[in-house]
């Protein structure tokens, strides 16, 4: 059980490992919680603390149970755990360490949670992995390089499209 008076949930970090765990996009959470969008994104940058009806349709959503939302501190016996029994991702970055240049200990925890709890453990489903968190990362550089640009609205009207499309086809 969890020492409130010595350490608080981190329900942001809680939920960005559940969702790498079962490859979810923000988009499939606010599909399968039934939450609103900008909900969600406020419990994954943190600036909100949800309230518990939020956690009870998160967890129903991701289907686990409301505990896995409360871990403290940052889930240290799971990290620990992740990183005792994947050997592939420290084989992977002693033989190719440019894959990943600038990763932060976030991204590695990312990488080795899913992995560690029932993903591909092969040395290609690792690299495949590594792969697409690097195109995510440069992807979100870029478009905050151009949020900060005159071409904001261009990419607000792309993105509203996308958007549309994908809740579409999923709805």
């Amino acid at each position: 059980m969890i020492d409130s008076a010595t350490s608080s949930p981190d329900f942001a970090a809680n939920l960005r490992r559940l969702m790498a765990r079962r490859g979810l996009t923000l988009l499939d959470v606010v599909r399968r919680s039934g939450l609103d969008q900008r909900t969600i994104s406020g419990v994954l940058t943190g600036r909100c603390r949800p309230h518990a009806r939020t956690l009870h349709k998160l967890a129903q959503g991701l289907e686990v149970p409301a505990d896995e939302l409360f871990e403290a501190g940052a889930g240290e016996a799971r990290r620990r755990f992740d990183r005792e029994t994947n050997p592939l991702v420290d084989e992977l970055l002693c033989a190719e360490p440019a894959l990943f240049a600038g990763w932060t200990a976030a991204d590695f925890d990312e990488l080795y949670s899913r992995f560690g709890t029932g993903g591909a453990l092969a040395e290609e489903g690792v690299r495949v992995a590594a792969e697409q968190m690097n195109r995510n990362r440069e992807l979100h550089h870029r478009v905050a390089l151009i949020l900060e640009s005159d071409q904001r609205e261009l990419l607000f009207g792309f993105v509203e499209l996308l958007y549309k499309q994908v809740t579409l086809m999923s709805g």
